[in-house]
């Protein structure tokens, strides 16, 4: 057995002993036997996948600690502000006002710390111990210059989360982690596959249970995912990412995830509105080890229609405008 692969199963190991000490709770089962997944869930909160370096290796943090962070959280600070009762006697706005696209009404990122297993976590990410991400020192100048791009040439390097392709960030993974809102998800499932339908742009991961992985030259959105049942967990291992998915920009978080890795996700249902998401990311090339993260979903409402588009038309706006300069020789 590979050194990696046994010090990831060993690690999840680890924390599979500790779910299990908390209780003899028992997952609810379908007719065909394996633990019932299916519902609706929610990743929101505060904790953001990687870890605040001035945290240091404090994964865990008391009630009080948490509180604390979650008062000092800007976006926590931006929505009690954006909520307060308007002035009736206030001015008009002035030119400067106009540039927020969202107030508080619209966003759902979450107003409390994640909790794992009743600790609160100060980054989605347990291993390596700082809570970052190990890219290698080529990856990690590739990814800075790509943040650093400010210009398109075209509709088509638009970001992919903006042309409705698929959703911001990596809210549709995998790995699947939470955004500025739409961070619900649906699970189905059946003897032969578990199906994920993602809020943010409807985007639907097909996972066949206990098939073999596509062929290498095929590379779809989200990736090949194949699962299996170990115990009461499901896993699956996804492969094959589409090479315009490598790099991932939310508000909340910034990934680099390229092609040739590979993502094992570990879903268990630890309670009867809880669901834990466990996964590890590989690929000798962008990393200089494997790494590992931790994310609750709680019991969430239905979802409904997302509209991508609707009312949306800043890009046609844009390029009529490009044209018309071009018109007018400019």
């Amino acid at each position: 057995m590979p050194i990696k692969t046994l010090a990831v199963g060993m690690f999840f190991l680890i924390f599979a002993g500790q779910a299990a000490a908390q209780g003899e709770w028992q997952a609810p089962r379908t007719e065909h036997g394996v633990p019932d997944l299916q519902g609706f869930w929610t990743s929101a909160s505060i904790t953001t996948l990687e870890r605040d370096p001035a945290l240091g290796e404090k994964l865990v943090v008391s009630e009080d600690e948490a509180r604390q962070l979650e008062s000092a959280n800007l976006l926590n600070q931006v929505t009690e502000l954006d909520s307060a009762p308007s002035d009736p006697d206030r001015p008009p706005p002035t030119d400067g006002d106009t540039d927020a696209g969202y107030n508080a009404f619209w966003i759902d990122p979450g107003t409390r710390l994640a909790r794992v297993m009743g600790e609160y976590r100060t980054s989605f990410i347990v291993d390596p111990a700082d809570g970052r991400i190990p890219y290698t020192e080529a990856a990690g100048l590739a990814f800075m210059g790509y943040r650093q791009q400010s210009g398109y040439d075209g509709p088509e390097q638009r970001p992919l989360g903006e042309r409705c392709m698929v959703g911001f960030g990596s809210t549709g993974g995998p790995p699947m982690l939470p955004v500025l809102y739409n961070n619900s998800y649906q699970i189905v499932q059946n003897e032969d596959y578990v199906m994920i339908l993602v809020e943010m742009n409807h985007d639907a991961r097909i996972i066949r249970l206990d098939g073999e992985p596509l062929d290498d030259s095929f590379n779809p959105w989200l990736g090949d995912s194949v699962g299996r049942w170990e115990g009461d967990t499901l896993v699956v291992e996804t492969t094959n990412f589409h090479p315009q998915q490598s790099f991932r920009f939310a508000i909340k978080h910034s990934l680099y995830l390229p092609p040739t890795a590979s993502v094992i996700e570990r879903f268990t249902r630890v309670g009867e509105d809880e669901l834990l998401y466990e996964f590890t990311v590989e690929d000798d090339v962008a990393y200089s080890r494997p790494w590992s993260a931790q994310v609750p979903f709680r019991s969430g409402d239905r979802i409904f229609e997302y509209a991508c588009h609707e009312g949306n038309y800043a890009l046609p706006g844009i390029l009529a405008g490009a044209r018309q300069q071009e018109v007018d020789g400019n």
